[in-house]
């Protein structure tokens, strides 16, 4: 389980050497194959198939009923389960005997009416409709050009053919656009291979820009043909929930029927996202009128990962969810006039997501974080509270986080808690919050036998010394006290998530624990500039990016390391990948003295290099001084190329389309022009998502070993991770 005795004692005395004789070389040690393979154990194919009985994902059927997989001590298992007699049987259902992974609709270019009975989809920039019965097609808009297209689904950094649209509760309508991206702005790649190398270009808007994609709103009646153009003018391509319109999936996030399919309700966002204006539109005229706006002084945001309001138009209301007083709460107001009815949540804690709205009983139910005293401030819980605010109920009472699905008909939810330290337990519960049927508990003996240790929860002050912050400490299993081992920060900034992410259980966060047995402490650390803590906590370094957090990730590295003696502060190392390599990059340049060893992948070096939406949320819109500076100067890696001392490792995908090549190519330019020596790995033909490539693992490995540990690393061991299953 430990590296082999020799090799401990020869790395021991290393150790031993640099702390005690100081500027005397320390010994040369070098780590061996069987040293990664060891470390290897800990990545995720390794250690996934050692837990039982988790993963319950249920998927409901109409009648209230539900199955799902899992994985027992026979092998795979699925089963039936029948909330309204509470029982549990093997599942004979067609879809429980294909083979996990099959069929669905994963990469579909249509979406389906909710009647099931038609499709629409793009053909040449133009909307159609397919009756799933008889294949039918049908061309529903005829004016559709190149960047002047229906339902196109281009935001710049992600982009599909799958139209965005919303259906009509009555399948007879959509609301969509036509999006104008005419004279905006495109990026270029270009790939590697024998022979002429192929040209990618798209339009894809950048900070400053001029020229913005607008959508000129319209609701189209499948049956017949006609469009109706909202009498507006255009909006731009924003959402008042992520940098994109589709924030979800597909799903279009700020646009809600009515019952009726009389009416559509939508929500325009300004370009820098501090204003908001919920509306209203006839879909037969096209009439719309405004509801109720707000105004904010750095950014608005809807929820977390779902936008939290709601069309009400059967009793005259709409909730809508507003950080107006620190806090993410949800408030009644009165459709017609706009004004507040009333509050409906309140105290600390966040509103994450609005989940399910019982109008005929006035009831909402609703996903939280920090509302329970004591308990850590990212777990959700699932609450219920009556329209005017009364009866808050807690309906998932366990001190963890709590992964909920509702059932269709609204009347029992699955629960699946779990803590990043222990296993999920997975329960049925009904909306009154009694337990109906115990489903799963995760079964995690195989794993633990292995030597497997879950990651430390630890909590620390931040810059400003007061604010508590929580990360995740990974250490060797194998720790020994009496030695010092190198700490390392994987760090991911936000502002839309933070270096932690989820609070639920995983067997393996990436590579963060097989680093840790390679001889590293690791840490994650969520930053203030992170979601999920309070309005002023996500706003800290709102307009100067190039924060990117490092001020708490140091002061905690500071931290641990007086707490814990066996971590060596004097080595230490970052990294990260898209917003983490930028940070990673950032605090080589702005902490060099404090960070020795850096990895940056496929960081936004400069945003205004970088998708419009993103760099406007957070920094604001570019402004020019008279002298030539900008507001944008301060979030400029390559602007600090010159104070690198320690050695960075800058890698990105030349086929990156999310965060192109050019933000780090930035960066090694001005290293070239400042004389500095840094290593630079270019991936051929790799698109943004290269940092979990057995390659790329294997060369992060490599380079904290050789630079950070001062060991040599076997020579270009390889990983051996599954190949993909084949869908």
């Amino acid at each position: 389980m430990a590296f082999r005795i020799r090799h401990l004692l020869t790395f021991s005395a290393g150790l031993l050497l640099t702390t005690t004789v100081g500027a005397q070389q320390r010994a040369p040690i070098s780590l061996t194959a069987g040293d990664y393979a060891r470390a290897e154990r800990f990545m995720s194919y390794n250690t996934s198939p050692l837990v039982l009985h988790g993963g319950v994902r249920p998927t409901w059927t109409a009648d209230d009923r539900f199955w799902y997989r899992t994985t027992g001590e026979r092998g795979p298992e699925a089963w039936l389960v029948d909330p309204a007699r509470a029982t549990r049987v093997a599942c004979d259902l067609d879809p429980c005997r294909a083979s996990a992974g099959t069929g669905g609709t994963r990469g579909s270019v249509t979406v389906l009416s909710p009647d099931a009975t038609k499709a629409v989809f793009i053909r040449d920039w133009n909307v159609w409709v397919r009756d799933v019965r008889d294949n039918k097609e049908v061309q529903l808009t005829k004016d559709g050009v190149k960047d002047f297209g229906y339902a196109t689904n281009n935001a710049g950094w992600t982009r599909s053919d799958r139209p965005i649209v919303r259906w009509s509760p009555d399948s007879k309508k959509i609301a969509t656009f036509q999006q104008d991206e005419r004279n905006v702005g495109e990026m270029y790649l270009v790939d590697t291979g024998v022979g002429h190398p192929k040209l990618q270009a798209w339009k894809y808007p950048l900070a400053g820009d001029q020229v913005l994609p607008q959508l000129h709103r319209v609701v189209i009646d499948v049956t017949t043909g006609a469009m109706v153009r909202f009498k507006m003018p255009p909006d731009l391509h924003r959402s008042s929930l992520c940098d994109d319109i589709a924030c979800r999936g597909s799903d279009w996030t700020d646009v809600q029927w009515d019952e009726a399919s009389t009416r559509v309700a939508f929500v325009s966002t300004s370009r820098d996202h501090r204003h908001e204006q919920l509306r209203e539109a006839d879909a037969s005229t096209g009439e719309v009128r405004d509801v109720l706006e707000e105004s904010v002084e750095t950014f608005y945001e809807s929820g977390n990962d779902r936008a939290n309001w709601r069309y009400l138009p059967a009793s005259n209301e709409v909730i809508w969810f507003s950080e107006r007083e620190n806090w993410g709460h949800l408030y009644l107001h009165d459709l017609k006039s706009g004004k507040e009815k009333n509050r409906i949540t309140s105290g600390e804690g966040n509103v994450t997501q609005l989940v399910r709205v019982d109008e005929q009983n006035r009831v909402l139910y609703f996903s939280a974080v920090g509302k329970e005293k004591g308990r850590d401030p990212y777990f959700r819980h699932l609450y219920r509270i009556d329209f005017d605010g009364r009866h808050q109920q807690l309906l998932t009472p366990a001190d963890a986080d709590h992964d909920v699905t509702l059932s269709p008909l609204g009347a029992y939810f699955v629960d699946v808690y779990s803590t990043p330290d222990s296993p999920p337990v997975a329960e049925l519960r009904d909306f009154s919050g009694r337990l109906i049927l115990p489903l799963e508990k995760a079964d995690v003996s195989k794993l633990t036998a292995t030597g497997w240790k879950p990651p430390q929860p630890v909590t620390v002050k931040a810059r400003d010394g007061v604010t508590d912050l929580y990360g995740l400490l990974y250490k060797p299993t194998n720790l020994d006290p009496a030695r010092k081992y190198p700490i390392v920060n994987h760090v991911y900034p936000g502002p839309q998530t933070g270096s932690v992410g989820t609070r639920t259980f995983s067997s393996a966060r990436g590579d963060a624990q097989a680093l840790a047995e390679l001889g590293f402490v690791v840490v994650e650390i969520d930053g203030m500039g992170t979601p999920w803590r309070s309005k002023s906590f996500h706003e800290a370094y709102y307009g100067n990016m190039g924060d990117n957090t490092l001020a708490d990730q140091v002061t905690a590295m500071k931290q641990l390391a007086a707490r814990y003696p066996w971590i060596d502060l004097e080595r230490a190392g970052i990294y990260g990948h898209s917003g983490g390599g930028y940070a990673a990059a950032g605090a080589m340049l702005r902490y060099p003295d404090f960070f020795k060893v850096g990895i940056s992948e496929a960081g936004n070096h400069d945003n205004r290099n970088y998708e419009d939406d993103w760099a406007e949320k957070w920094q604001g819109l570019l402004r020019t001084n008279p002298d030539g500076t900008t507001n944008y100067d301060n979030q400029a890696n390559q602007l600090v190329a010159k104070n690198l001392k320690g050695k960075l490792l800058l890698a990105h995908g030349t086929m990156d389309s999310n965060v192109p090549p050019s933000n780090t190519l930035l960066l090694v330019n001005e290293l070239i022009r400042a004389n500095k020596d840094f290593d630079l790995l270019m991936l051929p033909n790799r698109t943004h998502d290269f940092g979990n490539e057995a390659y790329m693992v294997r060369r992060r490995w490599d380079y904290f070993v050789k630079n950070l540990l001062g060991a040599e690393p076997p020579h270009e061991y390889e990983l051996k991770a599954p190949a993909p299953t084949a869908r």
